[in-house]
């Protein structure tokens, strides 16, 4: 089975107008809401790839409903947690730019996140688990020595995608994915400056050695580099109008580990996620996968 966790889900409203003008009631062309936070994304994508997954994580008050609705609603299995507050509502304004503007969401409570361990614990072998995301109020980083020892305890496949400079204190337990972008890994090496591909591959290799069976560095509009113990793959993204990248590298996860959930190989997953990735930036939320068969003809992939 698989699951997905989302720590700190939200609610993504998504706004285009021509202009933002200051001191001015600034009207929309077009807003849209969506359920949204990296796991519950990776569950969307599973779900239209005609995979199961179970979604869990924390929810608060009646934007929380919404997501669980939302979810629910479109055959996703879902196992939140209520805490007290509201689910934060994210803003995606595109008006001749992008502007993001992101919440904190509601403070987790101690037993709310005994709760939750207590839920993983629960996961079997050879179950996949995705943690996604932003750490809420009241969770601090070494949930993640807990998450990655429980999930190699049970003997679960945890692919992990975060910010936090200190996992990597804790890739020493092992786990099977990470999917840091190209900044991302910079700051867990504390390097300052943008990487080189060369370094890329350097410090992915890196991470390899400390405990991550695989890892997916997402690029943006330079696409992907995947690197393991035997293989180092570079692969392009399409060309297009960037609608909204607040997607893109959830799509790119959740479309590679599911194509190889279904058996496709290694170069043909990277190559359908990137295409994936490029068509989620190409829209307002998240891909349809319509158009991932004509982005497909431009991408590339080479082994390194």
């Amino acid at each position: 089975m698989i699951y997905t966790l989302t720590l700190n889900p939200a609610i993504d409203l998504f706004i285009d107008m021509d202009n933002l003008l200051p001191k001015k009631v600034n009207r929309s062309n077009y807003d849209d809401y969506q359920e949204n936070g990296k796991g519950v994304n990776v569950s969307r994508i599973l779900n239209l790839m005609g995979i199961k997954s179970v979604a869990m994580g924390f929810i608060a008050g009646f934007t929380g409903n919404f997501i669980k609705d939302k979810l629910e609603s479109s055959g996703i299995e879902t196992d939140f947690i209520q805490v007290d507050g509201i689910t934060r509502v994210n803003v995606f304004l595109n008006a001749q730019e992008e502007f993001k503007i992101v919440n904190k969401g509601p403070e987790i409570p101690e037993e709310k996140t005994k709760e939750m361990l207590s839920q993983l614990r629960k996961l079997k072998k050879g179950d996949f688990l995705f943690v996604c995301g932003s750490l809420p109020r009241g969770i601090q980083d070494n949930i993640y020595e807990d998450i990655i020892k429980i999930c190699k305890e049970n003997d679960v496949k945890l692919i992990l995608d975060t910010s936090s400079k200190e996992v990597i204190k804790y890739l020493k337990y092992g786990l099977y994915l990470m999917k840091p972008n190209d900044e991302e890994l910079a700051e867990f090496f504390q390097v300052s400056h943008t990487l080189t591909e060369d370094e890329i591959i350097k410090y992915g290799k890196k991470m390899i050695e400390m405990g991550c069976e695989k890892i997916i560095i997402s690029r943006g509009e330079k696409g992907a580099i995947y690197i393991d113990e035997k293989n180092i793959y570079s692969v392009t993204a399409p060309e297009g109008k960037v609608v909204n990248t607040a997607c893109s590298g959830d799509t790119l996860l959740g479309s590679f580990i599911g194509k190889l959930y279904l058996g496709e190989n290694l170069e043909d997953a990277l190559m359908f996620a990137s295409a994936s990735a490029s068509s989620t930036a190409f829209t307002e939320g998240i891909t349809d996968f319509k158009n991932v068969p004509e982005l497909l003809k431009q991408v590339t992939i080479k082994k390194i």
